[in-house]
């Protein structure tokens, strides 16, 4: 009988056992790594912070939100292919980040002074262009959530960049976009792919002469710092796409999915409504620094800028083909060549 009741108290205690980690399983939230390259203290960086925030309160704590900023987890080259692989389940690249995959199609959006202003920018990005090149990442396994601004661009030098001539046989880091590598070219510069988080460095060092970016990334990454001049030119827009594992994405339970939803279009409406101030800040703080001379086109320069930069339209129908720079024409009404 005492053989009996041992055995049976052995088994009681077996199946106890392998019951709790179903227990602990069911308890446990479902992890989101976000990872991003640029610091928290942007637009994005930002934005990443208020959707963890909105996620994890709308799941009641079901969903964690684990963002890695400023390249901590993937650097921008490696990225998109953690994401593919279900290594990391969240991104926010800019769109120029696609054309690796052969969605070349998200150039469009990198031409020279499409975007007359932000107002402009966000109309296109939540009608049918935005929508059209989101269809095209689904066959990539890969979800688009939102659009996320990051304004204009600026560009800096050892020397001011006033006409188009003033760029000739300087090497400028591009991130990856063919379109910018091609009207940086049409102004006599040499452009160069480079991470993000190598620009700092290669600035600093000569490796390369100057940069394209936005005021907020110019401040938080200390460009302005090794850069003597920067001109507030605005002639190309930065955005970022925040997207999903598409098999991670369609897995979790509905009611889930729609609280992260909800959490992400309240998070680009904050993004975005930020992405203007926080630049117009930074400029001021970049100005205040006196580390760097601030200059600004003319209207004469900025029309010198423009013809130079406009044989651009015409060699991206080679580049993103015509249907959507089609769509991008009549969203805009802006003339492709």
């Amino acid at each position: 009988m005492r053989k009996l009741l041992l055995a049976a108290a052995a088994a009681a205690l077996v199946s106890t056992l392998l019951l709790v980690p179903a227990a602990v399983q069911a308890q446990s939230p479902i992890v989101i790594k976000f990872s991003h390259v640029v610091a928290n203290d942007t637009p994005k960086g930002k934005g990443a912070l208020k959707f963890k925030e909105f996620a994890e309160k709308y799941t009641d704590g079901k969903v964690k939100i684990e963002v890695y900023p400023n390249s901590s987890l993937y650097k921008d080259k490696e990225e998109i292919e953690a994401l593919q692989l279900g290594s990391v389940q969240m991104l926010a690249p800019s769109t120029a980040k696609f054309a690796p995959l052969g969605v070349k199609e998200f150039e469009a959006l990198d031409l020279p002074w499409l975007f007359k202003d932000d107002e402009t920018y966000a109309a296109a990005m939540k009608g049918t262009v935005g929508k059209w090149l989101f269809q095209k990442l689904e066959a990539k396994g890969i979800t688009g959530l939102a659009y996320w601004d990051n304004g204009f661009h600026m560009v800096s030098s050892s020397r001011p960049l006033m006409k188009p001539a003033d760029f000739q046989g300087l090497k400028f880091r591009i991130s990856g976009s063919k379109v910018a590598d091609q009207y940086f070219r049409l102004v006599g510069s040499i452009p160069q792919i480079m991470a993000f988080s190598e620009v700092y460095q290669a600035l600093q060092t000569g490796v390369v002469d100057g940069c394209e970016n936005t005021a907020s990334n110019y401040l938080t990454q200390k460009f302005y710092e090794v850069q003597k001049d920067i001109t507030v030119s605005y002639h190309a827009h930065l955005q970022y796409a925040v997207i999903v594992n598409s098999k991670f994405w369609a897995g979790l339970p509905p009611d889930i999915r729609t609280q992260l939803e909800k959490a992400m279009a309240e998070a680009t409406d904050y993004t975005n409504s930020i992405a203007r101030q926080e630049n117009e800040d930074a400029l001021a703080e970049i100005k205040k620094s006196g580390k760097t001379t601030l200059h600004y086109l003319s209207d004469a320069d900025r029309k010198a800028w423009q013809e130079a930069m406009q044989p651009t339209y015409k060699w991206a129908k080679g580049r993103v083909g015509q249907e959507v720079l089609d769509l991008v024409a009549k969203e805009l009404d802006v003339k492709m060549n």
